[in-house]
């Protein structure tokens, strides 16, 4: 198999792990009928949306795996470990398991949303390996799928019954079961490496083509996903077509490696073909006189003279210039240097105030939506809607990279400072407004803002603090995301229970019961805003430098 099919054939693979992969997207749709089935207050199901984030914390156990183990091993625990965390949750919700402790269903989700981190590093270091010229835009493309992940398990539960009563159980069982069912589908394509490279022209000019398609056919998918989030009926008739099309589209990605095979095979035979005209042709050349092919001899040996040392020149030249574009004024700052650093701060509470607290937003989505007398379909169709707009915001960074390259790009401390006024308004939004509409379009904005603020995120952290120390710098960056969780969500839940009518239910109703929460949300995702302005201003001398370079 040539590197080229390989490359895709993977890439389409990773494409079909991170559609599965967000297990913990689909919590907001289910999340209602669990506390009822579980009988926990709204604290306690927070603190079960907190545990799935936690799980996080331990991520660089699947890091560190993956420089020891095959990364096809490494796939197969994460997969496993959802098995585990989901599908003992659901032997209980069926009553095939007596009793659980509440501590035993947080130690659960907590498995759950540790074995997302085994999957991603396995997504990730494959990238990596076969798309070491374009990293950026290959991680941003693949990774952009993982946003789709609740509306294919909402569709699929929708397929697989309408009774609302089953909901949280038929979730918790595809949760358990589908990774598990794509990752054993990807094994044999890991268990190909290849080892071959993309530095030669043809290839790269087949990744361009190649990652040209894949924009193309990742809008229409996720058009499509925002057209059947919003329930047009004439569009898409029923959940099975619905179901059924969406997977035709994330299967379409393989007609590239299929293209690239038959295309191979057409060239080849042209080659062919052409090669035995020439031979047919050669009699005529033995005409040539002796003096005259000493002579071509030796002006063909000056000119290979010649180009040799055009070629070490250029080399050369070429060699300096890389070295003087990587030994740019990035520093390669390790941990202990870097939570000293000003910039380390800002950045780590920027992304708290940010895009963690649009994650806090959405893992309460279900019950904002309850609470404003909406059904069950509606809160599917909020869920839907946000995954595929985290979808939009996740894949236009590498978008914008891989169409307009350094002419159009500004800076990622600017880009993050753009994101965060809209998520602020989104949330003041909600607290005026308690109509169905402002709902549906604070979900957008927000979704679309932080689906880009986690793209982003990967490039400014290595901008700031290097790449040498990476893994570990971005672990702990991210690491706001439990403690953000945890803090927002909890104080959500507390004015939650405050604003209860009446302590014999666990189900707060009307538009107050967010109201406050919302107006703090704001306040903090304002001052996140002014904290990105000054990040912005720090930095703006460093991103000055880089231009010119």
């Amino acid at each position: 198999m040539s590197h080229s099919i390989y490359q895709w054939l993977s890439f389409v693979c990773i494409i079909w792990l991170q559609s599965f992969n967000g297990t913990n997207s689909d919590f907001p749709a289910y999340s209602s009928q669990l506390k009822s089935l579980l009988s926990i207050s709204q604290i306690k199901l927070n603190n079960l949306a907190f545990a799935s984030d936690a799980g996080k914390l331990l991520g660089w156990f699947s890091g560190v795996a993956a420089n020891y183990l095959p990364l096809w091993v490494v796939l197969i625990l994460g997969a496993i470990l959802g098995l585990i965390g989901y599908g003992v949750q659901f032997l209980y919700v069926v009553q095939k398991i007596s009793h659980l402790s509440y501590f035993q269903i947080f130690m659960l989700n907590i498995l759950a949303g540790n074995s997302i981190c085994w999957i991603n590093t396995v997504c990730y270091t494959s990238i990596i390996q076969n798309f070491p010229f374009h990293p950026q835009v290959a991680v941003g493309l693949a990774t952009s799928y993982v946003g789709l992940s609740a509306k294919i398990y909402t569709d699929i539960v929708d397929v697989i019954s309408s009774d609302t009563n089953s909901r949280a159980k038929n979730y918790l069982l595809l949760n358990s079961i589908l990774p598990l069912i794509v990752s054993l589908v990807a094994i044999p394509v890991l268990l190909l490496k290849d080892v071959a490279s993309d530095k030669d022209g043809k290839a790269y000019m087949s990744v361009q083509s190649g990652f040209t398609i894949m924009f193309f056919v990742t809008i229409v998918t996720g058009i499509y996903s925002v057209i059947g989030s919003l329930g047009w009926k004439k569009v898409v008739e029923s959940p099975l077509y619905a179901t059924g099309l969406a997977f035709l589209l994330i299967v379409v990605p393989l007609l590239i490696p299929v293209g690239l095979r038959v295309g191979k095979f057409v060239l080849n035979w042209w080659q062919t073909k052409r090669d035995n005209k020439i031979c047919n042709r050669s009699v005529d050349s033995d005409n040539v006189s002796a003096n005259s092919t000493e002579d071509s001899k030796e002006v063909v040996i000056e000119m290979k003279e010649l180009a040799e040392v055009v070629a070490q020149d250029s080399t050369s030249v070429s060699d300096d210039s890389i070295g003087s574009c990587t030994s740019s004024s990035i520093e390669e700052i390790g941990v202990k240097m870097m939570v000293r650093r000003m910039e380390f701060w800002l950045y780590f509470f920027i992304y708290m105030f940010g895009s963690t607290l649009g994650l806090v937003f959405m893992n309460n989505l279900g019950q904002i939506a309850e609470s404003r007398g909406k059904s069950l379909a509606t809160t599917s169709s909020l869920v839907s809607l946000s995954s595929a707009f985290v979808f939009f915001g996740r894949l236009l960074p590498s978008l914008l990279h891989h169409f307009s390259g350094n002419k159009y790009t500004i800076s990622t401390t600017k880009s993050i400072a753009a994101l965060m006024p809209p998520i602020s308004a989104a949330f003041y939004l909600l607290a005026v407004n308690s109509g169905i509409g402002s709902l549906y379009i604070s979900t957008v904005v927000i979704g679309l803002c932080i689906g880009s603020f986690t793209s982003i995120s990967v490039s400014a952290t290595t901008e700031l603090f290097g790449t040498k120390n990476f893994g570990v710098n971005h672990n702990i960056i991210v690491g706001n995301i439990p403690v953000g969780s945890f803090v927002f969500g909890t104080c959500a839940a507390l004015l939650y229970e405050k604003k209860k009518k009446s302590d014999h239910t666990n189900i707060c109703m009307g538009a107050e019961c967010y109201r406050t929460t919302f107006i703090i949300w704001g306040c903090v995702s304002l001052l996140g805003a002014i904290l990105a302005f000054v990040l912005h201003l720090r930095t703006r001398k460093f991103y000055q430098q880089q231009q010119l370079r």
